[in-house]
């Protein structure tokens, strides 16, 4: 039985609980639609990208050694490892 390739495109840096935003610096390229999986201590969110900010502003896409605002489906903790999946 296969596992998915997972690829580590980030890490976590900041979790907004009252938001439910997590700042990620990104080590790869990231664009919405993408599936990710963030995972951490306490933390296992399988979700796809629908909402991405930049420097308060909506992005599509963004590049290796953005920090980025991540609309994210469950509590997050700091340094968790985002992949793409």
């Amino acid at each position: 039985m296969a596992e998915a390739k997972k690829t580590q495109v980030g890490t976590v840096i900041h979790y907004y609980g009252n938001a439910s935003v997590a700042v990620v610096d990104l080590t790869k390229v990231l664009k919405v639609g993408d599936k990710i999986s963030i995972v951490g201590e306490n933390t296992d969110v399988q979700q796809t990208v629908e909402s991405m900010q930049l420097e308060h502003t909506q992005i599509e896409k963004a590049k290796k050694g953005d920090s980025v605002g991540l609309k994210v489906d469950g509590r997050v903790g700091k340094n968790s490892k985002v992949f793409k999946v």
